[in-house]
């Protein structure tokens, strides 16, 4: 068996014992659901081809949102797609008067990655192989750098901000040839949506727009072109907290989120965003609630609502909602094998923990939690691995001994989800194992 760098297990270790996803390695913890990997994997290679798409992927809370996220963000990235991820935050959200649209784009563009940069801020190089481009096109023909420029950008201008985006990327060339550092560093900031004033922007590069609160989608479709011209299937778009926009008092302002929601999802319907697709995570309630949630906005209900033949077993993963399943028991059995697996680094000879000192971890979450230790997952792999960390520096410590004396903590929030408020005083409930 393959061993696991040292590097790989502490990441996914460190990151599973503080409750939150692993950025890498999350193919060597993965189980279960197939058929909605298989649904987002078949989003991804309709971006490539052009299309474009729309997914909101709802679960409970700690059931594995951000995970699958992350786990599909990765397989985006083998596909050559360019993949921006960014979490909705008070401060951050899809429309706003305040500036707060403008830096959940600011967030996307910083955190934008690809197979060669996937920790984010590949912007620039996405720019410079832009550039390298139409510098052989250019020598290739004869024409000036900036004349193939102008003409592979020409199509971008029928859309909004479009002539601008033309010009700072000119710029950007410009700055490259000149040896202009700092004309390439304002055509950077302005394409990551850093300029706050116009007049700031028109000093720096001469243009007459900026990326503001009104300009964020829009500028995501402009970029999704922009980074195919640059050689890259499509851009990707990764949303995550989006009970935060269920969390919003005004109603005016949960209104306009979700119309921005509504036109983003008619755009992905309807073909007319290229190589542009959005995958989402949120809860059931920020989902389903008629008074706060996306069923409040009668579009969207009608366009969200689940295929009424898909009950019981039978499941419709066409449609633009996709409600992740709860992990099965042998899933959860499987899931813990795996971690034991990269706690010993691949080694089966420092295993912590026998198989059946897992099934007898798992009768003990089921006796005193029942299903809910694998359908909400998060804090009991939390535990899982506080059990191991134990084991390993008390050498000589049975492992039946401590199985009785585990506390699994069902953060209704958790470390990965921000919970909606709850009327109840008791927003955590506290399992003995």
């Amino acid at each position: 068996m393959t061993p696991i760098r040292p590097k790989d297990r502490d990441a996914v270790i460190q990151s599973l014992r503080a409750g939150v996803v692993p950025r890498t390695g999350q193919h060597l913890i993965q189980v279960g659901r197939t058929r909605e990997s298989e649904t987002l994997v078949t989003d991804i290679d309709r971006i490539a081809d052009g299309g474009s798409t729309f997914r909101l992927v709802i679960g409970e809370y700690g059931a594995g949102k951000t995970f699958f996220l992350n786990l599909v963000r990765a397989v985006a990235m083998e596909k050559k797609l360019v993949v921006a991820s960014a979490d909705l935050n008070p401060d951050r959200r899809l429309h706003a008067s305040g500036g707060q649209a403008r830096s959940l784009y600011a967030e996307l563009m910083r955190n934008m990655a690809t197979r060669t940069k996937p920790d984010g801020g590949a912007l620039g190089g996405i720019v410079e192989k832009f550039i390298a481009t139409a510098k052989t096109e250019a020598k290739a023909t004869g024409q000036s750098i900036e004349a193939v420029i102008r003409q592979k950008l020409d199509h971008l201008t029928e859309l909004v901000n479009g002539y601008d985006f033309a010009d700072v990327i000119a710029a950007y060339c410009r700055g490259t040839e000149d040896g202009n550092e700092q004309l390439k560093a304002d055509a950077i900031r302005w394409l990551r949506g850093e300029f706050s004033t116009k007049t700031d922007a028109k000093q720096a590069l001469g243009v007459r727009s900026i990326v503001d609160d009104s300009a964020v989608y829009d500028q995501l479709k402009l970029m999704a072109r922009f980074v195919r011209l640059a050689g890259f299937s499509g851009l990707f778009i990764c949303l995550d907290e989006l009970v935060n926009l269920y969390k919003l008092a005004n109603t005016q302002a949960r209104s306009s989120n979700y119309e921005q929601l509504l036109r983003m999802l008619n755009d992905s319907l309807q073909g007319t965003a290229v190589g542009l697709g959005f995958v989402l995570g949120g809860t059931p309630e920020f989902l389903l609630d008629t008074r706060r949630g996306l069923y409040s906005y009668p579009a969207l209900q009608s366009r969200l609502a689940q295929n009424t033949f898909a009950s019981g077993n039978l499941v419709d993963f066409s449609g633009p909602v996709v409600r992740l399943a709860a992990l099965t028991p042998e899933d959860f059995y499987v899931l813990l094998q795996k971690t034991r697996h990269v706690y010993a680094t691949g080694d089966e000879t420092k295993y912590l923990l026998p198989d059946n000192g897992i099934a007898s971890f798992m009768e003990h979450c089921s006796k005193r939690i029942g299903d809910t230790y694998f359908r909400t997952p998060r804090t009991t792999i939390t535990s899982f691995v506080n059990l191991l960390a134990v084991l390993e520096q008390n050498p000589g410590t049975a492992w039946q001994d401590l199985l009785g004396g585990i506390d699994v903590a069902l953060d209704i929030g958790g470390a990965g989800d921000q919970a909606p408020e709850v009327d109840s005083d008791d927003e955590f409930a506290t399992f003995k194992l």
